[in-house]
């Protein structure tokens, strides 16, 4: 079994080298020609941030939270089934707007490095998203009169649209606590109210939207309805995190890379990061699949359209109790072993689902609830490792860069989640499923219906298994970096 020790990241010391990290000392760590900004009013580092602040940053995942879990969940399904669009080419109307973001986000976070606005902080690029995106994400799911090509080029022009939106907002967004407070204590509440209000965003709208898209003849009105619910959710969180936090100070800025290659070349030279990058992105290309796959195993596996509701709850459910208790274990066994065992349990689920054409649904149900378990843990701990590896990294080059490795982060999540129903789409066209439009439910091949249940159950599965290579590779390089050979450390002295 994987030994935390051998990254040295063992949990007695945790603690010992958060604090010691440059990221969370009383003076921040700045690179050459940048500025440290701090506000004549507010807290100072080391105190704590107005509760306000803390709650009403925390609002802002209401927004990220449903964007980030909704079109993975019902737009491959909404495009296949009710728009009549070819599932190879339903599947690209998916990917390749999301896959824009491996460009955009880096440079939105450079933009958001370099800008200048009058209080020195992100909160402009906060406001252009909450404003922006709502609406875009409403007409995505405006069911035009379209089908075939034609809905899959409206869909695919207005999610590109919506995924740069989403883009401005979430880049600048994710960078703000490390500004806030240089306090680690204010700095997990802060992060605490979001993951608790990512939690309650993701369950309620993975859970309303397809209640709400499902009319008993499929009429394409319900998904406008959801459109429009969903766009209310996105606009409460994101313009409330960009009003609460006005009154956040912003103790420090980090530069920017000069240029998009250099802010990639970064990432990959920081092999610790760039071994974490990859199993995080493995990881969630598995849930990208499975969140895809959802809608479709409902209806043609389970056999009922609306179990698809009760599915994501078995999924999701399990996110906020379960947190608590993959930390505690983090704290006993070390943060990558933890990782290790919340992949296995996903694998392990995952593939119990392959069995469900030949049990009792109730074994579905339950298999979907050992995977919402290991979620949270595939959620949480690979976000204290990411903290970790930034923190190491400040400390090895004396530069602050976790705006450039958290745009690189959250590109390689978000083309993940994207090509996750991609993938799901390529199973379907092999399989020889069938689309067809809201006014028709087409019969389904045998054929189609074992790719369904593969593609939900073990291709998932296989993914989360090979990605704990890449945790394997991640131990060795974040070990490598804490005790260097001599030859690298004299090379670092100078």
């Amino acid at each position: 079994m994987p030994d935390d020790r051998l990254s040295g990241a063992h949990p007695a010391d945790d603690n010992a080298a958060h604090a010691a990290s440059p990221l969370t000392s009383q003076v921040p760590v700045l690179p050459p020609g940048s500025r440290m900004t701090q506000q004549s009013t507010g807290p100072r580092p080391g105190t704590a941030l107005p509760r306000s602040v803390r709650v009403g940053y925390g609002l802002g995942s209401l927004g990220t939270g449903a964007f980030g879990t909704v079109p993975g969940l019902v737009l491959l399904y909404y495009l296949t089934d009710v728009l009549a669009v070819p599932a190879a080419l339903a599947g690209a109307a998916v990917a390749l707007p999301k896959a824009w973001d491996v460009v955009a986000n880096p440079l939105i976070g450079a933009a958001a490095d370099r800008s200048r606005a009058q209080d020195g902080s992100r909160r402009p690029f906060l406001l252009i998203g909450a404003l922006t995106l709502p609406p875009l994400f409403a007409l995505v799911f405006a069911a035009p009169p379209l089908r075939g090509t034609a809905a899959a080029l409206y869909v695919a022009v207005l999610f590109v649209l919506a995924a740069t939106a989403y883009a401005v907002f979430q880049v600048p967004y994710v960078t703000m606590p490390a500004e806030m407070t240089d306090d680690p204590a204010e700095q997990a509440r802060v992060l605490g109210w979001r993951v608790a209000f990512l939690g309650v965003s993701i369950l309620l709208s993975g859970a309303l939207a397809p209640a709400l898209a499902r009319t008993d003849d499929e009429d394409p009105a319900g998904y406008r309805t959801m459109g429009v619910a969903v766009a209310v959710l996105l606009a409460v969180g994101m313009l409330g995190a960009w009003r609460a936090t006005r009154r956040a100070p912003v103790l420090a800025r980090s530069a920017a890379e000069p240029s998009l290659r250099a802010q990639f070349a970064a990432a990959r030279d920081n092999r610790a990061f760039a071994a974490l990058a990859g199993m995080w992105t493995v990881q969630a290309l598995a849930v990208g699949v499975m969140l895809a796959g959802t809608q479709y195993f409902a209806t043609y596996v389970l056999g009922s359209a609306a179990s698809v509701t009760w599915l994501f709850v078995c999924m999701i459910g399990p996110l906020i109790p379960a947190t608590p208790a993959w930390n505690r274990l983090a704290r006993a066994v070390g943060t990558s072993t933890a990782l290790w065992y919340a992949s296995l349990l996903f694998t392990g689920a995952g593939a119990l689902l392959v069995l469900t054409p030949h049990t009792h649904p109730a074994v579905a149900y339950a298999a979907v609830a050992g995977v919402g378990v290991a979620y949270a843990g595939l959620q949480l701990l690979p976000l204290t490792l990411l903290a970790r590896t930034l923190a190491a990294d400040a400390a090895r080059t004396r530069r602050r860069r976790a705006a450039t490795f958290t745009g690189v982060w959250t590109a390689a999540e978000t083309l993940a989640l994207a090509a996750g129903p991609a993938l799901f789409a390529l199973v379907l066209t092999v399989t020889g499923f069938r689309s067809s439009d809201a006014s028709e439910r087409v019969r389904q091949p045998d054929t189609a219906v074992t790719g369904i249940n593969t593609a939900m159950s073990v291709l998932p599965a296989l993914l989360v298994l090979a990605s704990l290579l890449l945790l394997r590779r991640y131990r060795r390089e974040s070990a490598r970096l804490a005790h260097p050979t001599e030859e690298e450390g004299t090379r670092r002295a100078h």
